[in-house]
């Protein structure tokens, strides 16, 4: 039988959904004509994986999957690429939603910024295999560790403004459901 999703749960995907939308519009709209020497933080990719470390019921897999191809469209990126990746990462976060339970927020920095590399590395490395444009790749490495960097702030946003918490071991749903 199909789960039946909270009016909290429902709240929290419209308003990942309206945060991913402006983090999209404040990326496409330039601030400035000249070419840039720095690359900022991948902040979407940063604010998808803190939800589904922390409240992986609150964007469920479809969600990731339409906004990452629609960025692939919108910034101009191979269609898809970039998106399964992040599909990929996340599920296999997903999976382990139970051990980032009690992880010290250190660890599950650590883990993150394991799965941030190993997807930077393997967008690199298909984009070479089909000889398609690149970033320059010290470009790639800044926006990489700036993710990185920004992860923990992401945390305290999300934990603070939008409320978006761990679940405790042993907590229970509204509907009696062990989470």
């Amino acid at each position: 039988m199909a789960e039946r999703t909270d009016s909290k749960t429902w709240v929290q995907r419209g308003l990942f959904v309206l945060l991913a939308f402006i983090l999209i519009v404040v990326d496409l709209v330039p601030l400035d004509m000249r070419p840039s020497l720095w690359v900022s933080p991948d902040l979407l990719l940063a604010a998808t994986l803190v939800w589904v470390v922390r409240q992986p019921s609150y964007i469920p897999v479809l969600v990731v999957t339409l906004l990452f191809l629609m960025t692939d469209f919108l910034f101009m990126r191979p269609p898809g690429l970039w998106a399964a990746l992040v599909v990929i990462l996340t599920e296999v976060i997903r999976r382990q939603h139970r051990e980032f339970r009690n992880m010290p927020l250190l660890v599950e920095w650590g883990t993150v910024a394991f799965g941030v590399v190993v997807i930077t590395i393997v967008n690199r490395i298909t984009l070479a295999i089909v000889m398609s444009p690149q970033a320059p790749l010290g470009l790639t490495l800044i926006e990489m560790m700036a993710t990185i960097l920004v992860y923990p702030v992401v945390v305290l946003v999300a934990h603070f403004v939008f409320g978006v918490t761990r679940t405790s071991p042993g907590e229970i749903g509204s509907r009696g459901q062990v989470l």
